[in-house]
């Protein structure tokens, strides 16, 4: 197990398959992402004051933290919804081997 610097898992919900893998592809494509897994979820949230219980889909987008600013833009581009949730979580213990291919696959910003 490594201790890992700069990588993180950024969770983003829409609102349907299509939109999901959509944001999915691209980001993998650009090379934002190394990878993205797409849940079924249910979520219940307050927006502009009115409660909310949604069908939708949660993207777990494992990527370099180095590629936030680049990917939330992306993210923006290709999204439907007036204020996407965009928040990164860091990955605080991984396989090394798993570690190495997320640099592998996301391009550096060097």
């Amino acid at each position: 197990m490594e201790t890992p610097a700069g990588y993180d898992v950024v969770l983003v919900t829409a609102g349907n398959i299509q939109e999901a893998e959509a944001i999915a592809n691209a980001l993998v494509e650009a090379k934002l992402a190394a990878c993205v897994s797409l849940l079924p979820i249910h979520s219940i949230y307050t927006w502009q004051g009115e409660l909310h219980k949604e069908q939708e889909w949660q993207l777990v987008i494992k990527t370099d933290l180095a590629q936030f600013s680049a990917m939330e833009a992306k993210i923006k581009e290709l999204h439907s919804y007036e204020v996407p949730e965009i928040i990164a979580l860091p990955i605080v213990a991984g396989s090394q081997a798993y570690l190495q291919w997320i640099s592998q696959q996301v391009k550096s910003k060097e």
